[in-house]
């Protein structure tokens, strides 16, 4: 320490709180929110950088577009820019931060704009060098499709990210749940009526998310229905009406409020999590029967080992969301088609059990990425939805022949999916 703060003037001497002599390559990481599921991807054993304080939200009338650091979460940008009667497209639920942006982005209103990335008209990047830049597709066409989807691993570390905002009146939800009485007794019809919905809807701001999930060995079904108006046209809805629900909340109210509520608030926080997605072209009714089977399976093989909970969570999105974008992006590596994303997660508590959930988690997917196929959907070469793939995902599986983009691999100490 007084060998580093030393100098041949001694007025020039000051005493540093600490001093550093870089000597190795050091891992380190980059957090935003801290909703990432896959381990070492936004945290580090070495050095961790956080982007808490990179919180200032800014709404630009004039050009229509919010600008906000990569510190907050989407409830804090949800909330700044309720005054003025939009938003943008970020997180469906609550807790999740901006650095969903670099993901990918399914929200509530992509079926009507796109992926979240869609909507970005600029980056601010740090590069490895250290020089601050704008990125636009102006700017840097290449860099600029390139940090859509980054997921922290290429360029550099992005601090501040300005999007399009659309118009945001007050929604319409409604949350639904109903427990099985027994592993052997289906729900009302939850997996018919969704896939039904998949198949049926032309709304763009229709949507449902379908959740098959197992607590502390209860298995039970939620959905969320969500309208992206005050209110939904007459019928739209009506077989998820009709379900005699364990707990049921509907009325019109505002996109953050929608986002916190009970069910929605956190519910899986400070518990050992391992996710993996399937691409899906169609949620149709052989596909839910198999996802519905997985649950009851796994909550009776699983649970009773590891603990507490199992979930599965089919997305359906209308197949022409991709075609709201002009401009290629990293993530999907092809728009000719249009895949939703579904979420398959597991939650446990002993650190011992790690390999065996992960390995768990694998099976599963994988029995349902089957399903899918013997479906007769071709999902060959089909992208993962970054935002939900397991950590030892090749990249290819998501980036397709964008992989080559990146061949020095510049970020290469800090977490994320390896180019």
């Amino acid at each position: 320490y007084e060998k580093d703060i030393s100098h041949w003037a001694s007025s020039s001497i000051q005493h540093s709180t600490c001093t550093v002599e870089p000597g190795t390559r050091t891992p380190f990481g980059v957090k935003g929110g801290g909703h990432a599921t896959n381990r070492n991807f936004v945290s580090s054993p070495g050095v961790l950088i956080t982007l808490y304080r990179f919180n200032e939200i800014k709404f630009d009338p004039a050009s229509q577009t919010a600008s906000f650091g990569t510190g907050p979460i989407w409830d804090d940008i949800y909330a700044a820019l309720a005054p003025y009667n939009v938003s943008v497209l970020g997180a469906r639920v609550t807790g999740i931060g901006v650095g969903f942006v670099l993901g990918g982005g399914y929200a509530w209103k992509s079926n009507q704009y796109g992926l979240a990335l869609d909507t970005v008209t600029a980056f601010e990047l740090v590069k490895p060098d250290g020089g601050v830049v704008t990125v636009t597709e102006e700017s840097d066409s290449e860099l600029f499709f390139g940090l859509k989807v980054m997921k922290l691993s290429f360029a550099g570390i992005v601090t501040r990210i300005t999007m399009q905002t659309f118009p945001q009146t007050n929604v319409w939800v409604r949350f639904c749940s109903a427990i099985y009485r027994n592993t052997t007794v289906h729900l009302p019809d939850f997996p018919g009526w969704s896939a039904q919905f998949s198949a049926m809807i032309t709304d763009p701001k229709a949507n449902i998310a379908a959740s098959y999930d197992c607590l502390a060995t209860v298995p039970f079904a939620t959905v969320f229905l969500y309208y992206d108006a005050p209110s939904p046209p007459q019928g739209l809805f009506d077989d998820f009406l009709k379900i005699p629900s364990h707990q049921s909340n509907v009325r019109e109210r505002s996109l953050l409020e929608h986002i916190t509520l009970p069910p929605l608030r956190n519910a899986t926080t400070n518990i050992r999590i391992a996710a993996d997605t399937v691409p899906i072209l169609r949620y149709t009714e052989p596909v839910m029967r198999v996802i519905e089977e997985e649950k009851l399976k796994w909550c009776v093989k699983e649970l009773a080992v590891t603990g507490p909970f199992v979930t599965y969570t089919a997305e359906p999105f209308l197949p022409t969301m991709l075609n709201h974008s002009t401009l290629s992006s990293a993530y999907p590596p092809t728009r000719d088609m249009a895949f939703s994303p579904f979420l398959v997660y597991f939650g446990w508590l002993d650190e011992a059990m790690d390999n065996q959930v992960i390995n768990n988690v694998k099976e599963s997917a994988a029995r349902i990425r089957q399903a899918v196929i013997q479906d007769g959907q071709n999902i060959t070469g089909a992208p993962k939805y970054p935002n939900y793939a397991l950590f030892d995902t090749p990249v290819d599986e998501i980036y397709g022949g964008n992989v080559n983009r990146d061949p020095s691999n510049v970020m290469g100490l800090a977490g994320g999916f390896r180019f």
